[in-house]
């Protein structure tokens, strides 16, 4: 065994010297043991001298970018890992494709573990002010899981240019001047200050842009693990906000209730509209091109409620304008009803699609995106107060009752909502389109008109 010898824990440069020379000669990745300093090893293992850089070897630049990220990992295996990846991909550069491929989805596990340990540490970086000398300098405390404090330097450095600041971990330091970065050694929690003035501030300020629309408790926890609280001050106020949420909620809908009377127009659900654009409450938001609100009269008796946008709905970013919404025109038609005065929403508000080839394929949204959605329906409904409201399919059912309903067992009546408000369930018109025979989609299409004839007349007042 021959050991080869780094100078740290993230010593990319080191390893790619020798990686690249010992790859030139073909060396077996078994025969070779990674060290980084002076630790102990195999005590029949062989240290190798120094290594020149070697001879040039070709590869992608993903793999390079790759290896620069797993090799911030703290598995002790990474170093032989990523050699032994280098050495099939010189020959076969398609294993970096092969997602079955073992030894590329290890080191893909490791670049995504990276990627996440860097975020976290630019998100949850908390800076407290200390005197040094005639001037001040910011301090901050953070605890990563793997090397990632040298790769991550850059990013504060650009961020904080003008301010003086050092981080300290348990994995050695970083300290800015404005204008040099050093490094220092590892260091302990209690090297870095407890708290400052401005923390009252902050808090202040974090306690005014609680959005309780943009609450998700599941996915804060995940995010945010309980590690990094201690280091940051808004979390002491987080208990709280959760606790509260629910009333901030209805009193952002009864001040927006509200503004008609003082002069402000019937902005209500234009308001809620507005707000829905930056929504995060799930992952949908990010591939979609918009937010498809809904639309229609703020005071409409009906409000009928389908799954999610199409792609032309997602693109024209309006409700029911593809060929589901060409057929539920149709149908409303035939059923006397007019969509003018219906308010017309979905389940959930972006596109959740797949792509094959250039096309967005549809998708249907998951148990956990049909409940993140479902504050925007309880808030719609709640400024529109219609009398009744009629769901299209089982994603609408779902939302509105809560539970997975099954659409063959329940349409045809109504089934009353927690609040009182009865609901009818029927099918989506994208189901119609799906029907193999052209004699059963005529068949599906009437119990479907009759459906929200039924509806609209159960109403006491007319549509």
């Amino acid at each position: 065994m021959r050991v080869i010898r780094l100078d740290a824990e993230d010593d990319l440069d080191g390893w790619r010297v020798a990686a690249r020379s010992l790859a030139a000669a073909r060396v077996p990745a078994e025969e070779l043991v990674w060290q980084v300093g002076n630790r102990a090893t195999d005590l029949f293992a062989t240290d190798v001298a120094p290594l020149a850089a070697g001879p040039p070897l070709t590869v992608s630049k993903n793999f390079i970018y790759l290896a620069s990220r797993a090799i911030l990992h703290s598995d002790p295996e990474r170093f032989s890992l990523l050699y032994g990846l280098l050495l099939r991909v010189i020959d076969r550069p398609y294993v970096l494709r092969d997602r079955s491929d073992r030894q590329t989805r290890k080191v893909e596990q490791l670049y995504h573990t990276i990627r996440r340990d860097m975020h976290k540490m630019r998100a949850f970086v908390r800076f407290r002010e200390m005197s040094e000398g005639d001037g001040r300098r910011f301090v901050a405390w953070f605890e990563p899981e793997h090397h990632i404090v040298r790769a991550n330097a850059a990013f504060f450095m650009q961020r904080f240019t003008n301010m003086r600041w050092s981080i300290l971990t348990p994995r050695g330091s970083i300290h800015w001047d404005g204008t040099t970065l050093s490094e220092g050694p590892a260091a302990q929690r209690g090297e870095a200050p407890g708290d400052d003035p401005v923390e009252g501030v902050w808090k202040a300020y974090y306690s005014a842009i609680f959005n309780p629309a943009r609450l998700m408790p599941n996915a804060m926890m995940k995010e945010m693990p309980k590690k990094y609280w201690k280091n940051m001050p808004e979390t002491a106020l987080i208990r709280d906000l959760i606790a509260g949420a629910r009333n901030r909620e209805l009193g952002m809908i009864e001040q927006a209730r509200e503004l008609p009377a003082k002069g402000h127009g019937p902005a209500t659900i234009d308001l809620l509209r507005d707000e829905a654009v930056s929504c995060r409450r799930c992952p949908l938001w990010d591939p979609a091109t918009q937010t498809v609100f809904g639309e229609g009269p703020h005071d409409a008796s009906i409000m009928v409620v389908g799954e999610q946008p199409g792609d032309q709905e997602d693109i024209a970013g309006r409700v029911f304008v593809g060929p589901a919404g060409q057929v539920f025109d149709r149908a409303l038609a035939a059923a006397g009803i007019d969509r003018s005065q219906l308010y017309v929403t979905n389940a959930v508000k972006h596109f959740k699609f797949e792509m094959r080839g250039k096309r967005r394929i549809h998708a249907k949204p998951g148990a956990t995106e049909i409940d993140a959605c479902r504050w925007w329906i309880d808030q719609e409904r709640a400024l529109v107060r219609p009398k009744l409201v009629i769901a299209m399919g089982a994603t609408a059912a779902r939302s509105l009752i809560g539970r997975a309903v099954k659409v063959g067992e329940e349409r045809g009546r109504a089934v009353r909502l927690a609040d009182g408000t009865p609901c009818w369930i029927t099918v989506h018109p994208s189901y119609l389109l799906r029907l193999p025979q052209e004699a059963d989609a005529d068949v599906e299409f009437a119990r479907y008109v009759a459906d929200l004839r039924l509806a609209a007349a159960s109403l006491a007042v007319p549509v």
